[in-house]
This record gives structure tokens, C-alpha cells and sequence, in this order.
């Protein structure tokens, strides 16, 4: 599965940058972040209130296929409450199940 990825549309400094989901990171509750770029490639390390996590997967997910693990993944208890926090962070944003989004997992760095 080493498929070329595109080029980076970010930095992996601006993956997780919100104070509830870095929580979540450092809490151990959230492993994934999906994003409309792509914002780490496999290896890479982001570090956070001095702790480091590297990224293990990134892949191209469409909304639709989002699973109720993939919102556990997220920190979130179902689809649901993921969907309506990410709704909320972007007003006006239509939850389209055929739009493409960045998946990054991560895991702590030994």
C-alpha cells in the first residue's frame, strides 16, 4: 500500500491546533484527523505541549464512508456528534457524503 500521495497542502503544525481536540490527542481519545488537504505525510512527527505523535496512515476517505469508528477515532462518540462539530466550525459547509477528505492517524512517538 506505499501509493504515491499528492504534494502537502499544509504543515503538520496546523493539523491539530484547536484546544479541545489537542486535549483529546493527549488524552489518548482522539488518533485521527481528517482534513480537506493534506497535511502530513507517513513518518512525519507533530508535537504537542511538548509531546510527539507520529503520523502511521494517511489515505482519501469520502464523508459518506465515515464509519462509526472512524468518529471514535475522532474523539467523538458517534457520526453524528462528529458531523455537528465539524458543521459548526465551518457555518455553511454542506455535509456532502461524496466529498473527498485527508485522513491522518497518529500514535504517540516512542
Amino acid at each position: 500500500m506505499n501509493e504515491t500521495l499528492p504534494p502537502k497542502t499544509c504543515s503538520i503544525d496546523r493539523l491539530v491546533t484547536k484546544e479541545d481536540e489537542v486535549a483529546k490527542v493527549l488524552a489518548g481519545t482522539k488518533t485521527a484527523c481528517r482534513r480537506n488537504g493534506r497535511y502530513a505525510d507517513i513518518g512525519e512527527t507533530m508535537e504537542l505541549q511538548g509531546k510527539s505523535f507520529v503520523v502511521t496512515k494517511v489515505y482519501a476517505q469520502s464523508l459518506g464512508e465515515l464509519t462509526e469508528q472512524d468518529a471514535l477515532t475522532e474523539g467523538y462518540p458517534n457520526v453524528d456528534a462528529y458531523k455537528e462539530s465539524i458543521l459548526s466550525l465551518h457555518p455553511g459547509m454542506p455535509w456532502l457524503p461524496q466529498m473527498k477528505v485527508w485522513v491522518h492517524e497518529f500514535q504517540a512517538a516512542e
